[in-house]
């Protein structure tokens, strides 16, 4: 605790010297900008003297363009008395009247140089003063900034210096929190040292004990224990481990679900390979008329053997689903059967390997066609590139499931921590996988449509088109439902495996989890071997009873008359338990066939929900309620049965002797008997109470679990019921889209006939306009 109070104290110190330095920072940045501001302030007044000056200048040159205006006026006045002295005198001399025109050239030269001089001088000051007006704006703006700046800065320095104030107060108050607490730190510690000195006795005291029983413990394995398993992991191995039934049920219900949508690609696979042969036969050239090129010949002979790689994808995942049982043990080391799926898969990828060539110079021969469009053959491009695309991500889904087969064959090669990764990426390329059929599909009718416009197209090459259409949108169904499958049971592939064996060691060689498996069939066979009944056996007290009747050679013949009426007691009773069994059969076979009526009126009700009709929730539950109704009626039928129980204190026999016995002791023997007939009655109905208890309480769970089973298969029917509307509602999408596509090729097809009809008309008309005048020619000719 001093420590931490030390480091406390060392980082509060290195906060309160970096608040100092900025402090110190922040009043040498305010103490440069006040400076700034006063060096503003004398430049400011520096410029008021310049504008002073030039305002005074500039009245100066007012006032001296004001005398020059009078000079002016002077001078014109002058001229004007001049000219009327000229008027007066013409007829003087000329000497005069040139000096006087010297004069008043010199006057307009002088007048003119004043005028220049004044407009340049009104031009300067006109300059100064809007150079003026500016550099006081500016400053003034300046000035505004600057004060804006140092507000800021005071208010900086505001907060800083209050900021420290409060971290000051607060330092002091949490060094005198943090001395109190030391303190009370210091006291703690010194309790926590008296504690530790008694638990360092009480550990002495116990390690003492604990020697003593290890090696008491030690002595006793080494002699009773002649094997441990545990220590190797070859033998920790063959362990037969705990058994997961909810986890082997949930691996079949998936394994069963991927071989349903295995089935769903194969028949897609099986009908893009065989419907493509098909068109290679027929476009570009069709093999009944002509001879189809060397390398389509090639194409359709590897594509006629594609049922051979993609027949054994479902065989090879039919024998993985046998192999999961509720009786094994599923996990990757165990499934041995996933390695011959991953070498029927490999095939399979070869053979996309192999034909992928072919394919692409196929659809490049389609390119060279003289009716191939520019349009056409850019889906042709695309298409291309969609095929590559789609066999590099069927060699990544062979190389994901190679790897997950290593497991049962060789499982030094994929350890187990990375299975999660194997998975996750197993997923996200079933994802790519769908996208890239999406991706064929869509280009796929792209190109449909661009070919069903050509005007050389048959109505076979029209079939086998939507044929391949329909084949690439089921694999894209096929495939986005497999993802969707895949990523929905990715916490299930990747959860850690639940089974494991002693010390943490888990099954890692094949050969020693065939070895497990055959051990737990022995230990299975073992277990249900102990279950035998065991044979009945005599109360202890019947026993000596029995004894002292065989020893008296009198009451011998009673005893075994006795026995004679047990047996025939048992007899009955076993012969009621046989019709009571033969009931129960036949009860259970009445409520066999009302299942499979409820199974089949569900299946019809199925059937409606999907053509369009929605079933009531009522009539499901009344029909899953009457059969539920009846077997109550039987069962309080089956209950009312009487049924016979034994006890010990109904079984008890009193002998009596030849001798004769007094009157009291046969008034005590007949009140004994007659309560021990009582109690011997309470007792069978008491028993006869408990035993229907006990199957009312039986038939209650049972009845519990069929509502719960009810109830599930209610939901999945419910949600089968919504999984059916939503691919209605697809469906009804898909179809409205085709309809609209056929009606747009249908109308484009109209507008095409109509253009063409025009045309021929034309073609018609000039044909009968030439023949008009080849005829009319030939008349002149004739008549020539």
């Amino acid at each position: 605790m001093a420590a931490d109070l030390q480091a406390k104290y060392q980082k509060l110190a290195q906060e309160y010297s970096k608040l100092r330095a900025q402090n110190q920072v922040l009043k040498k940045a305010v103490v440069d900008e006040q400076g700034h501001g006063a060096s503003l302030k004398e430049e400011l007044k520096m410029k008021d003297q310049s504008v002073r000056k030039l305002q005074q200048e500039m009245d100066s040159l007012t006032f001296r363009n004001q005398q020059l205006a009078k000079r002016v006026e002077l001078l014109q006045e002058e001229l004007v008395t001049t000219e009327a002295k000229g008027k007066k005198n013409k007829k003087s001399a000329d000497s005069p009247s040139q000096l006087n025109q010297q004069r008043q050239s010199v006057f307009d030269e002088d007048l003119q140089n004043k005028i220049e001089e004044n407009e340049r001088l009104h031009k300067q000051v006109q300059e100064a003063q809007e150079k003026h007006r500016q550099i006081e704006t500016d400053l003034r703006e300046r000035l505004v900034v600057l004060e804006r700046d140092t507000m800021q800065h005071h208010a900086v320095v505001n907060d800083l210096k209050q900021k420290y104030l409060d971290t000051t107060e607060k330092l002091q108050n949490d060094k005198a929190n943090l001395e109190v607490k030391s303190h009370s730190l210091e006291r703690e510690a010194k309790e926590c040292r008296l504690r530790t000195e008694e638990c360092q006795q009480q550990l002495k005291s116990i390690h003492a004990d604990l020697s003593s029983r290890l090696d008491q413990s030690t002595s006793i394995i080494q002699e009773k224990v002649p094997f441990n398993d545990t220590r190797l992991a070859e033998y920790n191995t063959l362990d037969v481990p705990v058994h997961d039934r909810r986890h082997q049920l949930k691996a079949r219900d998936v394994n069963g679900q991927a071989l349903a949508f295995l089935r769903d690609l194969v028949g897609a696979l099986l009908n893009l390979h065989t419907y493509t042969e098909q068109r290679i036969q027929i476009y570009p050239i069709d093999s009944a008329t002509d001879t189809i090129s060397p390398l389509n010949q090639k194409f359709s002979e590897y594509l006629h053997e594609n049922a051979s790689y993609v027949r054994p994808l479902e065989e090879g995942m039919l024998h993985l689903f046998e192999s999961i049982t509720e009786e094994t043990v599923t996990i990757l080391e165990t499934t041995v059967k996933l390695k011959p799926f991953s070498d029927i898969f490999t095939s399979y990828v070869c053979f996309l390997k192999k034909i992928l060539p072919y394919q692409l110079k196929s659809l490049e021969e389609e390119c060279e066609y003289s009716l191939c469009t520019a349009n056409l053959q850019a889906r042709n491009m695309e298409l291309q590139s969609d095929m590559q695309k789609m066999t590099a991500v069927f060699e990544k889904l062979q190389v994901y499931i190679s790897l997950l087969a290593l497991p049962s064959t060789k499982p030094e090669m994929l350890l187990q921590t990375n299975y999660s990764v194997v998975f996750t990426q197993l997923a996200a390329c079933l994802h790519s996988l769908h996208d890239v059929m999406k991706d064929i599909s869509k280009h796929y009718s792209q190109k449909v449509s661009l070919e069903h416009e050509l005007p050389t197209i048959t109505q076979k090459l029209k079939t086998t088109n939507d044929c391949i259409l329909s084949s690439v949108v089921a694999l894209s169904n096929v495939t986005g439902k497999i993802g969707t499958f895949f990523s929905n049971n990715l916490d299930f592939f990747t959860a850690p495996s639940v089974y494991g064996s002693k010390g943490g060691m888990g099954i890692i060689d094949p050969l020693s989890a065939e070895c497990m498996l055959e051990n737990k069939k022995k230990a299975a066979a073992y277990i249900k071997s102990l279950r035998k009944s065991c044979p009945g056996s005599v109360p202890y007290e019947q026993a000596l009873a029995n004894r002292r009747t065989l020893l008296s050679s009198t009451e011998s013949r009673e005893g075994l008359s006795q026995q004679v009426q047990q047996s025939q007691e048992k007899i009955a009773k076993l012969e009621q338990e046989k019709e009571h069994w033969m009931l129960e059969a036949q009860l259970a076979k009445i409520k066999l066939e009302k299942e499979n009526q409820r199974i089949t009126d569900l299946e019809s009700q199925l059937k409606i929900t999907l053509t369009g009709q929605m079933p009531s929730v009522d009539s499901i539950q009344e029909n899953g309620s009457i059969p539920k109704i009846e077997e109550l009626q039987l069962i309080e039928k089956d209950s009312k049965e009487p049924v016979r129980s034994t006890s010990l204190v109904g079984m008890l026999t009193t002998s009596t002797i030849n001798s004769e016995i007094p009157d009291e002791e046969s008034r005590e023997q007949l009140i004994k008997s007659h309560y021990m007939m009582r109690v011997a009655e309470l007792t069978s109905q008491l028993q006869l109470a408990d035993s229907k208890t006990v199957h009312f309480y039986a038939e209650c769970r049972a009845l519990a679990k069929r509502l719960a089973l009810a109830e599930k298969s209610r939901e999945t029917l419910s949600e089968e019921i919504k999984a059916a509307n939503q691919n209605i509602v697809r469906l009804q999408d898909e179809l409205t889209t085709t309809k609209r596509s056929y009606e747009d090729q249908l109308s484009m097809m109209s507008d095409h006939l109509c253009s063409m009809n025009e045309t021929l008309s034309k073609q018609r008309e000039e044909i009968d306009s030439l023949r008009m005048g080849t005829k009319g020619n030939t008349k002149k000719n004739r008549s020539r």
